[in-house]
């Protein structure tokens, strides 16, 4: 398999969320695993652990293929699987990821975000990236992700990135 880049977005993104070795993270919609590759390299020399998610059964395989060292070393656990019906062990996570995931901002989503809520240790954070594509709806983004967030228990904070053209809204537990 050819080697494929991580995008300077996603870079960005894991490297603001100063993912340490010791962290045991969640991706919620891994697509083509970048983020899992990007992740799973800052885990590599402790006992971190990466449980990466999506609906999809192709983004699943695409990150399966992408990141099978990591998963042949137990660090990484992919599984095709909705948010809402997620079961990982409760207080176990330090951060979430997400990356273009728009349910945290076109729909009601108070069951999912107290789903992470519950599963996160005290301290431990949800980090929603967007990449800016359409400037005109970021103003929505924000607001609604944010707020799904606060009702949910978390303290919101928001990042603006200009290049590459990011924004992100992190809810910390």
């Amino acid at each position: 398999m050819a080697v494929q880049a991580i995008p300077a977005r996603i870079r960005w993104a894991v490297d603001f969320m100063d993912v340490q070795p010791s962290d045991h993270v969640l991706e919620i919609g891994c697509g083509p695993g970048a983020g899992v590759e990007a992740i799973c390299a800052k885990l590599e020399s402790g006992s971190g652990k990466m449980f990466a998610i999506d609906r999809s059964e192709s983004g699943v395989d695409r990150t399966k293929r992408r990141n099978q060292k990591h998963v042949d070393a137990g660090r990484l656990t992919v599984r095709q699987i909705d948010l809402a019906t997620l079961r990982v062990p409760v207080k176990r996570l330090n951060k979430v990821f997400a990356f273009n995931v728009n349910l945290f901002w076109v729909r009601d989503c108070a069951d999912e975000i107290a789903l992470l809520h519950e599963r996160l240790l005290p301290g431990g954070a949800v980090f929603l990236f967007f990449e800016v594509k359409f400037p005109d709806q970021v103003q929505e983004m924000i607001a609604k992700a944010s707020a799904s967030l606060a009702q949910g228990g978390f303290r919101v904070s928001v990042v603006e990135q200009k290049q590459p053209a990011v924004i992100g809204i992190i809810g910390r537990r």
